[in-house]
């Protein structure tokens, strides 16, 4: 089953169960996966699919950076069960212990010195770790490696 049938799937099961908060979500990721699929003139593969869902799921994250510096609690909690919801389509996130190893290797791949070598680093782990990290988490570990 590819993951715009699961998402279709999804959403007819969320329907079917009144979770209004799931239909809402999933309907927002299946737009935004309509809408590129547009742009692009074909059907999406699911490796793009997780791509547009990743950066959907940033953009839950920027908004509850938002929301938590302006008070609103509210909206924190709807946009942290959103980006909850959106995980579960995204294949298991590495642990940051994992990340360390996976940094550590490409770090001496690369024959990194210091911080001038961070774009060679990143484009070494970048590949390795897509769609299973943050990529603002890589650069720090990345940026942390190479100060050592």
């Amino acid at each position: 089953m590819t993951l715009a049938d699961r998402l279709q799937e999804d959403l007819h099961r969320a329907l079917r169960a009144g979770d209004s908060l799931r239909v809402s979500t999933i309907r927002l990721a299946r737009a935004a996966i309509h809408n590129a699929s547009i742009e692009r003139g074909r059907a999406l593969t699911d490796a793009e699919i997780e791509e547009i869902i990743t950066r959907e799921m940033k953009r839950r994250r920027e908004a509850i950076a938002a929301f938590g510096k302006g008070g609103r609690d509210d909206l924190v909690q709807k946009e942290t069960l959103e980006l909850a919801i959106l995980s579960e389509y995204l294949p298991p996130q590495l642990s940051e212990a994992d990340l360390r190893a996976i940094v550590a290797e490409a770090v001496a791949q690369v024959s990194a010195a210091g911080p001038q070598d961070m774009g060679r680093v990143m484009g070494a782990v970048m590949p390795k770790v897509k769609g299973r990290a943050d990529g603002g988490l890589v650069s720090r570990l990345v940026r942390e490696a190479l100060r050592t």
